[in-house]
């Protein structure tokens, strides 16, 4: 559910306000990357995803029937934990089972299960045989796999991109808060500087130029759609800033 304004434990100090972001943002909750739909303190410049913000006191999910996953504000005890849908740390806000102890962020938590991009659907996967269009290996962490077999994608590599590319994509406060032409300016400037994940996948290849370009389009449209999943908004297809994060995926499978 969506309020327009909330009050939080988390940051009792002011209100959040519902907020769409262009840019990618730090969650304050889960200490994960997000994008698009997120509840913003401009004050403190403190951000939650929507998961985050509005979250379920336990949840069950369909790779872990016999779970109950609760919300917890941090991981419990003192050793380091890991999301067992991306293999990234949990540092933050968390869903864990206590009997089994699983651990999911919350944005992972509530993956969807399928996502459809008009083009094609792509299926959440706990173990997979594909190769993953990033890193060309096998059943890493959770992954996205097309209904036609050709586009996987770890959950996994779509964090380790967003990691790899933070600087290029976030850029200082003080450049986002200048004016709306900014904004654009730093959108213009990230897309020139890295290739669009189109232009990788047009590369010499034995299939007909046609196909070759409806290829990418698709490839394109599908990872978009992923990236966008695990950023907490499948909904949010910001293309200039996801096509240069999966463009050196793209470019690295060619």
């Amino acid at each position: 559910m969506k309020y327009s304004e909330i009050s939080h434990y988390y940051h009792p100090q002011h209100t959040l306000k519902f907020d769409d972001s262009e840019f990618p943002f730090k969650c304050d909750g889960c200490k994960e990357v997000g994008i698009g739909s997120r509840y913003r303190c401009s004050i403190c410049n403190f951000d939650l995803h929507m998961h985050c913000a509005v979250p379920c006191s336990s949840i069950n999910h369909p790779f872990y029937t016999k779970c109950s996953l609760k919300f917890l504000s941090k991981p419990p005890g003192d050793s380091p934990r890991f999301c067992n849908a991306c293999e990234r740390y949990v540092t933050g806000f968390v869903y864990h089972c206590r009997d089994c102890e699983f651990d999911l962020h919350p944005c992972c938590a509530k993956l969807p299960m399928v996502l459809d991009d008009g083009e094609v659907k792509l299926y959440l996967n706990r173990k997979e045989s594909a190769s993953c269009l990033k890193c060309g290996r096998k059943g890493r962490s959770w992954s996205y796999r097309s209904s036609c077999n050709k586009y996987n994608l770890h959950v996994a590599c779509v964090k380790d991109m967003l990691v790899e590319n933070w600087d290029q994509l976030y850029p200082p406060r003080s450049d986002l808060d200048k004016n709306t032409n900014s904004t654009a300016m730093t959108t213009r400037r990230v897309e020139h500087r890295i290739p669009s994940l189109k232009s990788t996948l047009l590369a010499p290849h034995n299939k007909s130029k046609g196909k070759v370009k409806k290829c990418a389009e698709v490839a394109g449209l599908a990872m978009q759609v992923v990236v966008s999943a695990v950023l907490g908004d499948p909904s949010a297809l910001v293309a200039g800033f996801i096509a240069s994060l999966i463009s050196k995926a793209g470019s690295s499978k060619v």
